[in-house]
């Protein structure tokens, strides 16, 4: 049953609309690699029945040195494909009981109770999303999004999008691991590891553009600095959040849902949120309990974290 108080009813649903692109907001902020995508233009709508993201994995055969006269190469390319990712889906509520709409009469004491609990589901939706970015897409039974775990794996011939790593060389990450390389991951082969992780995947001027690690690799690689080669990056990728530089210019930020042993040295050119249109941190109408007397107010987020070009995206594990 709908609140008998529809002015009520309409000062919570107006103040949770007003509040929404507010809440996007502060979960991109919450979370450098977020912004860094957002950043880049990144942060699509995506449309119909799957996520579809086109992939660009071979050059144009056509392209060739000729002599005068010589016939050209005029037969078609297979330059381009799609993979296809599925929504994943996210809500939470605002749950208000009957017994608080009595007791706050008047739209500020609406906005006040509200304020509070909107606070309150802002702080779980950054916890959860921040978390979802390093998952693997198996989570609460397959519902999570598939993050760096499964884009950026530390077993690169995995099934991204629906294409095999295994079967296509391209479409696999670059994985450095100490193990494998009978390395002793510390702060005197953190380098190493990095340096050698960021030239597998540069392509002349298409390079990383943020690197983010767990708290064992990001102060593995802080104590393998010198103080005066502690340089922070205060603009870029990085402003705003616990990072030094690499190489002068590449941000490596500390994010506490990172997996403690793990690095990843991303191109954001080729990473993408893609949001459910009309899905992304949205209210829907007020919903009358059943079985209680609340009024809940749900908000909801669909869409997944994609990616088109693994070959440009590197993990450091053991």
């Amino acid at each position: 049953m709908a609140s008998p108080n529809s002015s009520f009813t309409d000062i919570v649903t107006t103040t949770l609309q007003g509040y929404s692109g507010e809440l996007a907001d502060n979960i991109t902020n919450h979370n450098a690699l977020l912004r860094q995508i957002e950043r880049k233009g990144n942060g699509n709508v995506a449309t119909g029945r799957s996520i579809v993201q086109e992939l660009e994995y071979a050059e144009n055969g056509t392209v060739n040195w000729y002599t005068g006269a010589e016939a050209l190469d005029i037969s078609g390319s297979e330059t381009f494909t799609a993979a296809e990712f599925a929504y994943k889906q996210l809500a939470g509520n605002v749950v208000i009981t009957g017994l608080e709409e009595i007791q706050n009469s008047g739209r500020e004491a609406v906005h006040n109770l509200l304020k509070s609990r909107i606070r309150n589901l802002e702080k779980s939706l950054k916890n959860t999303v921040a978390t979802a970015l390093y998952a693997d897409g198996t989570g609460s039974s397959g519902k999570e999004f598939g993050g760096l775990q499964l884009l950026v794996a530390d077993t690169n011939t995995n099934t991204v999008g629906g294409i095999s790593g295994s079967t296509y060389s391209w479409w696999r990450n670059y994985v450095y691991d100490f193990s494998t390389n009978s390395v002793t991951a510390s702060a005197t082969t953190i380098q190493n590891a990095m340096n050698t992780a960021h030239i597998n995947v540069i392509r002349g001027a298409d390079k990383p553009d943020i690197c983010v690690a767990g708290q064992t690799y990001y102060l593995y690689y802080l104590n393998s600095l010198q103080v005066n080669q502690r340089f922070s990056d205060d603009k870029g990728a990085g402003a705003g959040f616990t990072n030094i530089t690499f190489m002068g210019n590449l941000p490596v930020v500390y994010d506490d849902q990172c997996n403690a042993t793990r690095m990843y040295m991303l191109n954001t050119d080729y990473l993408f949120v893609r949001k459910a249109k009309g899905r992304w941190m949205k209210p829907a109408g007020d919903k009358a309990s059943v079985n209680q007397d609340a009024m809940v107010m749900p908000m909801y987020l669909a869409g997944n974290m994609t990616v088109s070009n693994r070959e440009r995206q590197a993990v450091i594990c053991a």
